[in-house]
C-alpha cells in the first residue's frame, strides 16, 4: 500500500500519555513491576516455604487433600514466576526484531496460568475419584493445622495484588491463583475438622473434588479472556461500534475502513483505520487530537491513522471488511 503518495499516516507518538490520561483506569504497563515487584516476590517466597512444608506434612499425615494442594501451590508458584517475569519483559522497549517491545509476555502469562491451574485441578480430581474407592487412613489435626497456615499465606498473598486486578489481567491471573489456593486450603481445613469429629476417610478425596470444581468455574474467565486477548480479538471494556462511529464523525471523514483493535498488552490497547477524507490535506493537528481522544475515552493507548484521498485511481485493496 506503500506506492499510494495521497495517504497519510497519523501516529502517537506521545508515549508518556500514553499510559495515563484515558478514562478506564487501566495502569499503564510500565507500572507494573513498580507496584508490584515486591507483592511477586514476597508471594513467591512464602508459597515455596508453604510447599515445601504441606508436601511434608501430606506425606506425614497420609492426606491426598495435601499433597494435591501442594501440586497445586507449585503450580501457583510457577505462574506468580511467570506473571512477574511478564510484567518486567512488558517494560522493554521495542527493537527491530520485537516492535512492539515484549509487552505481549504478560498475555502469554495470563493464558498460561489459566492453563496451569486447570491442567493441575485436573490432575486433583482424578486422584481424587481414586481416593474415593480406596480410602486411606489421614491425620485429620495435622491437615487443619497445615491448611489453617495456607490460608494464612495464599490470603495475604491474594491481597497485595487485590488493587490490580480490576486493571491488568496478567495481575488479575496472580490474585485468582492465590484467592483459589485459600479457598482450597479452607476446604482442606473443614475436611480435617470433619475428620477428626466422624472419622469419615472419604472426605479427604471428596473435598479435593469439590473445591476443584470451584476452581475450574473461576478459572474459566480467565481463560476465555487471555484467549480472547491472544486471538487479538476487541479488548474488553472497549466498544467497538462506539469508536467507529466517533472515528466517522471526525471532521472531512467521508468514509472509514480497515478497523483493527486488540490487546498489546494485558494494559495497553492498539488500533489501527483508514480514513477517507476527500480534498483535505495533511492535519497533524487533527490527528493528534483524535489520538488523545481515543486514548482519553476508549482506553486505545496506540492508533496509527492512515488517511486517504479516495478519489483517486487507486482505490484502497483493503477496504472490504472481510479484507485482512
Amino acid at each position: 500500500m506503500s506506492g499510494h503518495d495521497h495517504r497519510h499516516h497519523g501516529h502517537d507518538h506521545d508515549h508518556g500519555a500514553r499510559h495515563g490520561g484515558h478514562g478506564h483506569g487501566h495502569g499503564g504497563h510500565h507500572h507494573a513491576p513498580a507496584n508490584f515487584g515486591k507483592a511477586f516476590a514476597i508471594g513467591i517466597v512464602l508459597n515455596l516455604a508453604y510447599v515445601a512444608g504441606e508436601a511434608f506434612y501430606g506425606v506425614l499425615a497420609h492426606s491426598l487433600a495435601l499433597l494435591a494442594d501442594a501440586g497445586h501451590n507449585f503450580g501457583d508458584v510457577l505462574g506468580l514466576g511467570a506473571a512477574w517475569m511478564a510484567s518486567i519483559l512488558g517494560t522493554r522497549r521495542p527493537n527491530g526484531r520485537y516492535t512492539y517491545g515484549l509487552r505481549r509476555s504478560s498475555i502469554l502469562a495470563a493464558l498460561g496460568n489459566a492453563i496451569v491451574l486447570l491442567v493441575v485441578t485436573g490432575g486433583i480430581v482424578w486422584e481424587g475419584i481414586r481416593r474415593l474407592f480406596d480410602p486411606e487412613p489421614s491425620g485429620g489435626l495435622v491437615i487443619v493445622a497445615v491448611a489453617a497456615a495456607g490460608i494464612a499465606v495464599n490470603g495475604m498473598t491474594a491481597l497485595m495484588f487485590m488493587a490490580g486486578r480490576k486493571d491488568d489481567l496478567n495481575i488479575r491471573a496472580a490474585f485468582q491463583h492465590m484467592m483459589s489456593d485459600a479457598l482450597v486450603a479452607c476446604g482442606v481445613a473443614i475436611a480435617g475438622a470433619l475428620i477428626l469429629w466422624t472419622g469419615w476417610l472419604w472426605l479427604d478425596p471428596a473435598t479435593s473434588i469439590v473445591v476443584s470444581a470451584i476452581i475450574v468455574a473461576g478459572t474459566w474467565g480467565l481463560l476465555r479472556d487471555s484467549t480472547n486477548l491472544a486471538l487479538d480479538a476487541v479488548p474488553e471494556g472497549v466498544d467497538r461500534a462506539k469508536v467507529a462511529t466517533f472515528l466517522k464523525a471526525l471532521p472531512g471523514v467521508t468514509e472509514m475502513h480497515d478497523l483493527h483493535i486488540w490487546g498489546m498488552s494485558t494494559t495497553e490497547n492498539a488500533l489501527t483505520v483508514h480514513l477517507v477524507r476527500p480534498g483535505a490535506s495533511l492535519d497533524d493537528d487533527m490527528l493528534h487530537r483524535t489520538c488523545a481522544e481515543l486514548r482519553a475515552h476508549f482506553a486505545i493507548h496506540h492508533a496509527t491513522l492512515q488517511v486517504e484521498d479516495g478519489t483517486g485511481a487507486h482505490a484502497c485493496a483493503l477496504q472490504p471488511d472481510e479484507v485482512v
